[in-house]
């Protein structure tokens, strides 16, 4: 992929040329401004006024030329608006398609608008994120400090593109009505809910979402996922061909995913009777809780890298080995031995297929259903989550085969392992290896002579200056060895994925670290409410196993709910930062009045406290993995050590740890136990609020 100064110069409009950021220059200037610090001839307190200062010129001349775009496409619909009415008043079949083509060309020529912004928008984005990482310095904090929160900020007409909603309205409203359903007196205002037909407008619409990083439920879900997608790529320029996309193969990932957290959940409100029936300790439950976790540690990192090569294995190795990992659960209880539940555990974990399921998304999926399949993918996974402790509820019953045993802690061993075994045929019978890049390319190779003709001739259009009516030229030109700044790495270097968690480290910023941190928290305190339930409840409460699943279920079940309020309606009335601290306090609060404070310790403080606290959680996890896929270099979009394994390395550690702080404070003593485990939730918790404050203005 060629670096973004080239690619900039390649989708530049030509008549426009002039009004683009100068990323060349901005370059250059990032590259003089090291060398004169290094020699001393420059302070940098200097050297931040004079960046500013060309930053603060380069926004305003984009500005200023979007929004006389903008007034030119006004004025166009204002004169079409007339003509419309008088197409209206006496009806005109030909007059109609005429005004409708018009219409479109303003809807074209707003499409090329919105790309020149987003060209802008990324520019400005990548020459941040440089001078950061040449100079260490926080100068994105500074910078959106100073300009983006200003009455007369010209940097949010660029993030925000200002007023074009108007335009894209009218272009919409007016197109709806010249429709052939002539007898229709709605307009899009009373029909919302419509699909808009026209092509050009639904182009516009992409783009608009595209730009506005908008969050509606299906966007705000879908983040969940952190399945990444690279600044620069545009649905026209979608390598993956729609006609290898499968979509039972996109079923099968997403089964697996809904398997799996029905498997990790399935087993909490059992575990501790499960641990006391071996001999052992009840709050040993959180070693067998978290043992899955410590095998998906590694589990992750070997089904990445083998998600290179094939899908399809991997998937057959997860299901084996969670099928085996279940049957050897299932069988602790006739065996005595608390080490074969351990291992069966550690077994399922190893089967931790999320990195695959992630991966197939993101490089199999067509980049014009992706946002549905991420979403998918985040509801399969909430639906695991409640579906598990809901399915331990109903396994209340005991029965002998000859000398196995089927009781509430063996069952959701055998139910899961049949479940597995289930899903194995399934997959070998419908899963389709998509094709590779070398596959591919052999196959294009296979085509090359026939086109070869084709090519030329193209090529031959392209030299002659042509350009294609829709969006900006296509064609390539030839570059001056010039662009190229020596001082930056090669556009492959640039562009290349990280090789090695040591790579992956080095490419996290602040900001990067400090949304990975928070995901560190929000994933413990969840792992400490939902794994000790069984305990706590017990002990202070008296719950039963069926009482105790229907907690675990009725919390599983407002992640959509919840989900649906923030990204259709809070999300698009406040800024992701701002949601981000506010459910970080919230989190605090939750785990603030979950402690044993007062006796009696009552069921309402607990239930509503708990309730709190992992909504805000909920709520929190989309909204940081929204801004970690900002703020997270393009490198990690791709390869095996991806922006998708850090933040997944990130839950499952805070997981495992959570699981050994249970274990640990059992040795307190079960009175002890809640208090004990709530205290490092608060530190961290405390700790990430902090972090967030600090690195708040540089997430945007």
């Amino acid at each position: 992929m060629v670096a973004f100064g080239k690619y900039l110069q390649r989708k530049q409009i030509e008549e426009w040329r002039g009004y683009y950021i100068n990323y060349k220059l901005m370059k250059k200037k990032v590259k003089q401004y090291a060398e004169q610090i290094r020699g001393g001839s420059q302070h940098p307190r200097h050297v931040l006024k004079d960046f500013s200062r060309m930053l603060d010129t380069q926004i305003e001349k984009t500005v200023l030329f979007m929004l006389e775009q903008q007034g030119l496409l006004a004025g166009r619909l204002a004169t079409l608006r007339e003509t419309h009415d008088a197409v209206l008043a006496q009806p005109d079949i030909s007059k109609i398609v005429e005004l409708r083509e018009s219409y479109r060309d303003v809807g074209r020529d707003l499409l090329q608008l919105l790309v020149f912004v987003e060209l802008n928008a990324i520019g400005l984005r990548k020459i941040l994120k440089k001078f950061d990482k040449r100079f260490g310095y926080r100068f994105a904090d500074y910078y959106v400090k100073t300009r983006a929160n200003h009455p007369y900020s010209q940097l949010q007409q660029v993030f925000k593109h200002v007023g074009v909603g108007a335009v894209v309205g009218a272009i919409s409203r007016n197109l709806h009505e010249l429709q052939e359903h002539e007898g229709s007196f709605y307009s899009i205002y009373d029909q919302p809910v419509l699909p808009l037909q026209d092509p050009v407008v639904e182009a516009i619409k992409t783009a608009v979402d595209k730009l506005t990083n908008s969050t509606s439920f299906l966007n705000f879900l879908a983040q969940h996922a952190l399945i990444m997608q690279d600044d620069l790529q545009t649905p026209s320029e979608d390598t993956i061909d729609e006609r290898t996309y499968h979509f039972n193969s996109l079923l099968l990932n997403l089964g697996n995913t809904f398997l799996y957290m029905v498997n990790t959940y399935i087993i909490v409100p059992t575990a501790d009777d499960y641990s006391m029936s071996l001999g052992a300790a009840a709050t040993v439950c959180g070693v067998v809780i978290g043992s899955m976790a410590v095998a998906q540690v590694f589990s992750s990192v070997y089904f990445s890298a083998w998600s290179n090569k094939s899908y399809f294995k991997p998937l057959v190795f997860s299901s084996i080995a969670l099928f085996i990992g279940n049957l050897m659960y299932a069988l602790a209880y006739d065996a005595n031995s608390i080490a074969l539940l351990l291992l069966g555990r550690l077994c399922c974990g190893l089967g931790s297929a999320r990195a695959v399921n992630r991966r197939y998304i993101s490089d199999c999926v067509p980049l014009r259903i992706r946002m549905q399949a991420s979403a998918g993918f985040v509801s399969a996974s909430a639906l695991g989550m409640a579906c598990g402790p809901a399915l331990a509820g109903l396994l209340q019953i005991k029965f002998k085969i000859y000398k196995l045993t089927f009781n509430q802690s063996t069952l959701p061993g055998w139910v899961m392992a049949v479940a597995w075994l289930l899903y194995l045929v399934w997959l070998c019978i419908s899963f389709k290896e998509p094709l590779r890049d070398t596959e591919e390319q052999e196959r294009s190779n296979q085509n090359e002579t026939t086109s070869m003709t084709e090519r030329e001739e193209n090529s031959r259009v392209v030299e002659e200056g042509l350009r294609k009516p829709l969006l900006i030229t296509a064609g390539l030109k030839v570059e001056d060895e010039e662009d190229c700044d020596e001082s930056e790495e090669s556009a492959e270097d640039s562009r290349r994925p990280a090789n090695s968690f040591g790579d992956a480290y080095r490419l996290l910023t602040p900001s990067v670290k400090v949304q990975l941190l928070i995901y560190f928290m929000l994933k413990y305190a969840m792992e400490i409410l939902l794994s000790e339930s069984s305990v706590v409840t017990s002990y202070y409460f008296g719950w039963t196993t069926s009482s105790v699943a229907i907690f675990l279920a009725c919390l599983g079940l407002t992640v959509l709910p919840i989900n649906i309020l923030v990204g259709s309606y809070i999300s698009n009335m406040f800024e992701d930062r701002q949601i981000l601290l506010t459910s970080e306090i919230i989190v605090f609060i939750g785990i603030l009045f979950s402690f044993n404070l007062f006796v009696p310790y009552t069921v309402p403080q607990y239930v509503i406290s708990g309730l709190v606290m992992f909504v805000a959680a909920e709520v929190l996890e989309g909204v940081n993995l929204s801004l970690l896929s900002r703020v997270m270099s393009s490198r990690l979009s791709k390869g095996t050590y991806n922006g998708g394994l850090l933040s997944t390395e990130a839950g499952t550690l805070a997981r495992v740890v959570a699981d050994a702080t249970i274990t640990l404070g059992g040795y307190l003593g079960r009175n002890h136990l809640l208090n004990a485990t709530l205290l490092p939730s608060l530190v961290i918790c405390i700790g990430s609020i902090v972090a967030t404050c600090c690195t708040y203005n540089s997430l945007y």
